[in-house]
């Protein structure tokens, strides 16, 4: 996700500071260089050794005669973005005034004059979050350009955002947007078909692949809407069904009612339903089901959107490329998709795969996380629109 890019780690004196190890640690496992940059009362709460245990880089502390800060975020500076995490209200009042009286804030000067991109994670007591000061210095930066990771507001404190989230805004700033004002939607996870109150029939998907997808739509600059059943998250607008129906009511909704750019059906759709029971079946007697099948979600939709680019995936048992291949084109072929992503059922909640891009006439496989997967259905995505354009 972050591969080749140089960080420079803008650490200010908020207790979140002592969270800045193990960001660090998260940045460099998803590819990332990272160089920090520590205010003095960083330094109070956590120590530059620590910091430069964890990026395995010198940290600055103070501006010499090297003008480290030039050297990091000038015109020809090493930094392709600068993090401020955790930032603290002090420092983003001073940044949107430019006054530079610590390492921090005359590196995010000198960023912002040399059109380096800037990115804040704040940090520090509700009360302070909400000072009108602090609210007009941040609507100030955002006007500059300067991205925000916005907080997460639990007991009374504005608290940083996640790692999983910061890493994910930084791979959006950094990364070419090719699917910038494009508007995805992306089906994840499993549906479930109630059979009384308290039970379900479902499957072992989990989302991981699909919340993959849709993440890697948001870091390349696509609007994403998620259709599954969690709520919101930090990249994408959730929409939180439970069954086939739900999903499917909601789908159509959101292609009929937006201007939406692609489809991505990765969700593990039930093919079946039943009647639910109103009241819980006892045990101890015996039960027959009768299945009804359910509408095939592309398939319905394609229908009433024949331009539609819809990308679709096809998990099977059999463990035979061949088959996989077969059963691939066959949906590619009934519902007119754009490409098809096959695997093999057995990865269902694991974090790694194997996966088999099918076109009409190419075959192309993929071996390795759920995540890099997410990037890859992106990548082809991004070009089928181009390429549609």
């Amino acid at each position: 996700m972050l591969t080749g890019v140089n960080v420079a780690l803008g650490v200010t004196g908020s207790i979140a500071a002592v969270k800045m190890v193990e960001l660090a640690h998260e940045l460099r496992r998803r590819g990332a260089s990272v160089r920090a940059v520590m205010t003095d009362s960083a330094q109070g709460i956590l120590h530059p050794w620590a910091v430069e245990f964890a990026t395995e880089n010198p940290v600055v502390t103070e501006i010499t005669g090297s003008v480290e800060h030039v050297e990091l975020c000038g015109r020809d500076g090493w930094a392709d973005v600068l993090l401020v995490a955790p930032a603290t209200a002090n420092t983003v009042g001073k940044v949107a005034s430019a006054i530079d009286d610590t390492p921090v804030t005359t590196c995010a000067t000198t960023a912002l004059g040399a059109d380096v991109p800037v990115l804040v994670a704040p940090a520090m007591h509700e009360p302070m979050y909400d000072h009108p000061g602090v609210l007009d210095a941040i609507d100030q930066l955002e006007e500059w350009g300067v991205g925000f990771v916005a907080p997460r507001v639990e007991e009374g404190k504005a608290k940083i955002a996640t790692e999983d989230a910061i890493v994910l805004e930084l791979a959006r700033t950094v990364t070419p947007s090719p699917l910038e004002d494009r508007h995805v939607v992306v089906t994840s996870g499993a549906t479930s078909e109630p059979v009384d109150p308290v039970r379900v029939l479902t499957s072992r998907a989990s989302g991981k692949t699909g919340r993959a997808v849709a993440r890697a739509c948001y870091a390349y600059g696509a609007n994403v809407t998620l259709v599954h059943d969690a709520p919101d998250t930090d990249y994408a607008t959730g929409r939180r069904v439970e069954t086939a129906d739900e999903m499917l009511e909601e789908v159509q909704d959101l292609v009929g009612a937006l201007p939406v750019d692609a489809l991505v059906s990765a969700a593990a759709i039930s093919d079946y339903t039943v009647d639910a029971a109103d009241e819980k079946l006892r045990s101890g007697q015996d039960l027959t089901l009768d299945l009804e099948q359910t509408p095939k979600l592309i398939d319905t939709v394609r229908e009433s959107n024949p331009d539609l680019p819809i990308v679709g995936f096809k998990a099977e048992t059999s463990g035979d490329d061949d088959a996989m291949v077969d059963a691939a084109r066959e949906t590619l072929e009934r519902a007119d998709l754009s490409f098809v992503v096959a695997n093999d059922a057995s990865v269902m909640g694991e974090d790694e795969t194997r996966a088999l891009f099918v076109r009409e006439g190419t075959v192309r496989e993929h071996r390795g996380s759920k995540d890099e997967l997410g990037f890859e259905v992106t990548d082809e995505l991004a070009d089928e629109l181009a390429a549609r354009e």
